[in-house]
């Protein structure tokens, strides 16, 4: 089975592919790097592209026969959202609007969207269902709500079958510590307290100490990633199977306060890092926890990481490891993202002991490191083009001339 995943470089969406080449599909990762990086992406091919670029959208459809579409690829901050509304009704509503088109063009009959708990706003219900009210109270929950809509009225008049799946909060990390969240403009509650456990920040905040909750903070319900990514993988079986279109919640109906989660970060990290107390913030509503009952009795889905330890381990000790990635990618900006070292960020590309016998022989010879390496079978000819693309992408993204 052939699977295109937009945002498959990302947070979710990488663990995602990552099971997915576990589980023998192949897939197609469209993704333009935005808040990812192509090192995150451990298994199918990767095209850098923008939802926005419909040529190049299209032309992906038209290289590969696709039997399923993934679809992550969106903004995900609530404060940015309300600061700029109309960044994310382009890059989440309009974009997911020119994807169904590819998909009506090339008869995609199954599709699995990443939507959010955002779109429930302030819950009546709580723990919250899937036919609770949905009254988004932020553009972030609007865009998404949005997209929800056009993808089921596509699917009532197309005969295309979804499985729309609403997020709670997530986090966490592989747990082999092969990837995690590299976005440095993240400020989900779980990183904000793995910066401040690290030193990264001075102090983590508690947005709104008068919530009408057990300790007048907010209470979310947070989902392991791992988890969340087998829920993907268990929609698309459900659809391979002849499985019609569904709305399901992912969450694992427990809920913990801001407070809650802080304090155990600090007894985890051994860190007893400042926490100030500061006024609420627009469009957060006070208590969020999932009824998750559906999704296990129709897709069969079994969490295996659902405690708030394990969440919080995995998360810090990939914020540790992102340290020493950071090392090198200091490295990486002093060498304006030379060939030699983007290959070294890319784990299980190339042996440092190879890549200094190759840029040994490129001293004192006319090529260039890339030939030598193909001549050598270190790395593929498509792994060399993938990695240049990169390093394009990188060097535009820092104003650094681009070679040649």
């Amino acid at each position: 089975m052939k699977v295109l995943v937009t945002g498959g470089a990302g947070y979710i969406g990488s663990h995602t592919v990552r099971q997915l080449g576990e589980a023998g599909y192949e897939i197609v990762i469209y993704d333009n790097l935005s808040t990812s990086s192509a090192a995150s992406v451990l298994y199918g091919e990767l095209v850098i592209g923008d939802l926005k670029d419909v040529d190049r959208l299209q032309q992906t459809f038209e290289q590969h026969h696709f039997d399923a579409v993934l679809h992550f690829a969106a903004s995900i901050s609530v404060p940015e959202s309300i600061a700029n509304p109309l960044q994310y009704y382009t890059n989440n509503t309009q974009n997911t609007l020119n994807l169904l088109r590819c998909c009506s063009l090339f008869n995609i009959k199954k599709f699995v969207f990443s939507s959010t708990a955002a779109v429930y706003g302030e819950p009546q219900d709580n723990p919250v269902q899937e036919s609770s009210i949905t009254q988004p109270i932020n553009p972030y929950g609007c865009s998404k709500l949005m997209s929800e809509r056009m993808i089921q009225d596509y699917s009532l008049a197309s005969g295309m079958n979804h499985v729309i799946l609403r997020y709670f909060n997530v986090a966490g990390a592989d747990p082999q510590g092969r990837i995690g969240q590299i976005n440095r403009q993240a400020e989900h509650l779980i990183k904000i307290a793995c910066d401040a456990a690290l030193g990264k920040r001075p102090m983590a905040k508690i947005f709104g100490t008068d919530f009408p909750t057990i300790d007048g903070t907010g209470v979310r319900d947070f989902i392991h990633v791992e988890d969340l990514a087998a829920a993907h993988i268990d929609a698309l079986r459900y659809l391979k199977s002849g499985g019609k279109s569904q709305i399901f919640n992912c969450g694992y109906g427990q809920g913990y306060s801001v407070r809650q989660v802080l304090s155990r970060m600090q007894i985890i990290s051994g860190i007893d890092f400042p926490v100030i107390e500061v006024d609420r913030r627009a469009g957060d509503p006070a208590s969020v926890i999932a009824c998750g009952d559906r999704i296990r009795q129709v897709l069969g889905w079994q969490p295996k990481y659902n405690n708030l330890d394990i969440i919080l381990n995995t998360a810090l000790a990939w914020e540790k490891r992102l340290i020493a990635l950071n090392a090198l990618t200091n490295t990486l900006d002093s060498q304006d993202y030379r060939l030699g070292t983007l290959l070294l960020l890319r784990r299980n590309l190339i042996s440092k002991t190879d890549l200094d016998n190759a840029l040994t022989e490129q001293a004192n010879s006319p090529k260039k490191l890339g030939e030598i390496l193909l001549q050598k079978s270190l790395i593929s000819l498509e792994t060399l083009q993938d990695v240049l693309i990169e390093q394009r992408w990188r060097q535009h993204a820092n104003g650094l001339p681009q070679a040649s």
